[in-house]
């Protein structure tokens, strides 16, 4: 079977389309109606350890919920802005992925990471949480606390046709709890579709005739929806970690699964060079150690000095957390030594709890909530049970590491078939804004938004492609002086790196 963190979990990638063309909808109004300016504060409320930021500014953006009913309810989009330090560009918004992740909490760090460089001195840097999405209100959360800890101790492994029941049953389930908390009409429209329009109106807001933008990973999303729609608001576009917005939520999915076996092998191998290695060190085992090793967490979690112990799908969680980047690995060499000794293996609890975002405390963010409802609007996922059986053939086959058991002919749907409301966008190429306006960056080994959709995506937009040799999800602003340099040079100076560029 595919693990449900492969295919309901991971906040890197998403399905789903680009927003309608501009010619749509008359967006002239909407920007004047809803394009305010905040009323800038504080950030103190919002932002942990504003001290750091002290030029920091704060404050709310208002959107109809249902742009087709512009006084109806309205969201309250939470906004950041750092103020150039030097002779001022223009603004350069950032979106750092998910979806669900906080735009505002990520621009907080660069605020800091970046207060002495070029962009810094150059651009105001700004973050918008979208609709439901971290500091924004309504806040986008389906479950409580106890009940996602109850989900998370779910296996979901059982293929047989009542197995398969009950795992649709909790996804039902699911889909009830935001339905009942959110209402039919906020759930319809937190898609990409509505965010991107939420971007121009923010846009607007600032008081900014053109955008610079940096999307990381789902960000890459949001990006191409917005180029379509807005395609001369865009000055400069740096899109890193692409998702490739034409393919259907199957592919997609099969294609992000495959990038987490090859991240995995490459964990493995990198193991497998120190004494002691959990994997062993013969490759043609590293997958079959692994399950021996995970497997029997269906039946008992393993020991952890935390009372919850450690299910088999935080086993998997931390697993695919850690894959993320090499400086994870330790971690996750550690978590599996504990299984394989019978010792405490709370180091891939940790980094569970990391990537569902659950605090000492035991208290969620709402990211992985807004993650789902998110993605079950932004494509039209396939009812038919038959589709899915296929579906896991396929899932088996691209990451062997996540499947459990053998293959029944049965298989549950994913969450989002099952989801109460209608898609607003489908699969479909991304388009080119005009010439010389977006970089892509595209990591050779990134796990989870794979290389390939990268260079789909520089091909659909026209884009110069960067290509960075690493292991890691994403790469700007993150070290590599080669990739910064070229995306520096290119949001200052519009400088457009050569194409195929090799960092």
């Amino acid at each position: 079977m595919a693990a449900a963190w492969a295919t309901a979990v991971v906040l890197a990638v998403v399905s789903g389309g680009a927003a309608a063309p501009a010619s749509a909808t008359p967006e002239g109004d909407a920007t004047q109606r809803y394009g305010q300016p905040p009323v800038w504060g504080s950030c103190q409320q919002i932002v942990a350890d504003p001290g750091r930021i002290p030029t920091a500014q704060c404050g709310t953006v208002s959107v109809p919920v249902n742009y087709d009913q512009p006084d109806g309810a309205q969201a309250q989009l939470a906004v950041i802005r750092v103020p150039a330090t030097g002779d001022r560009l223009g603004v350069l918004m950032v979106n750092p992925g998910g979806p669900g992740a906080s735009a505002v909490d990520t621009v907080a760090g660069m605020g800091v990471a970046l207060a002495d460089t070029e962009i810094g001195r150059r651009f105001d840097l700004v973050g918008f949480d979208p609709r439901g999405v971290g500091h924004s209100t309504p806040q986008l959360r389906c479950r409580t606390d106890a009940e996602f800890d109850a989900y998370r101790r779910e296996p979901m492994v059982d293929y047989s046709p009542a197995g398969v029941a009950h795992i649709e049953g909790l996804y039902r389930g699911l889909a009830q709890q935001c339905l009942n908390r959110m209402g039919a009409d906020f759930l319809a429209n937190v898609g990409t579709a509505a965010a991107a329009r939420d971007m121009d109106v923010v846009r607007a807001a600032l008081g900014e005739n053109q955008l610079n933008y940096l999307g990381f990973s789902y960000g890459t999303e949001l990006g191409a929806a917005y180029a379509e729609r807005y395609p001369d608001r865009v000055r400069t576009m740096v899109l890193d970690g692409a998702v490739d917005p034409s393919l259907d939520p199957v592919d997609e999915s099969v294609a992000q699964q495959a990038g987490f076996q090859r991240a995995f092998d490459t964990y493995a191998a990198d193991c497998a060079k120190s004494a002691g290695c959990p994997l062993g060190t013969d490759p043609a085992q590293f997958v079959a150690r692994y399950h021996q090793l995970v497997d029997p967490l269906v039946a008992r979690p393993a020991f952890t000095s935390d009372p919850r112990g450690l299910s088999y799908q935080d086993a998997l969680t931390g697993t695919g957390n850690a894959l993320y980047s090499p400086r994870f690995w330790p971690y996750l060499t550690s978590g599996l030594l504990g299984l394989a000794r019978g010792t405490d293996a709370g180091d891939l609890l940790t980094l569970a709890d990391e990537y569902q975002r659950r605090d000492a405390a035991g208290h969620y963010q709402n990211r992985q909530d807004a993650f789902t409802a998110i993605r079950c609007v932004d494509a039209p996922y396939p009812t038919d049970p038959a589709v899915w059986v296929q579906a896991d053939q396929r899932f088996r086959q691209a990451a062997p590491f996540l499947s459990y058991g053998q293959f029944t002919g049965f298989a549950p749907r994913d969450v989002c078939a099952l989801w109460p409301v209608p898609a607003t966008s489908a699969p479909r190429p991304a388009t080119n804004p005009g010439p010389g306006k977006v970089v892509v960056v595209s990591t050779t080994g990134d796990p989870a938004t794979p290389y390939e959709a990268g260079v789909a995506l520089a091909r659909q937009m026209g884009a110069s492609l960067v290509t960075f040799q690493g292991k890691q999800h994403t790469v700007v602003f993150n070290g590599d002086a080669c990739v910064d340099t070229a995306v520096v040079r290119f949001l200052v100076d519009g400088a457009v790196p050569p194409n195929g560029l090799q960092c």
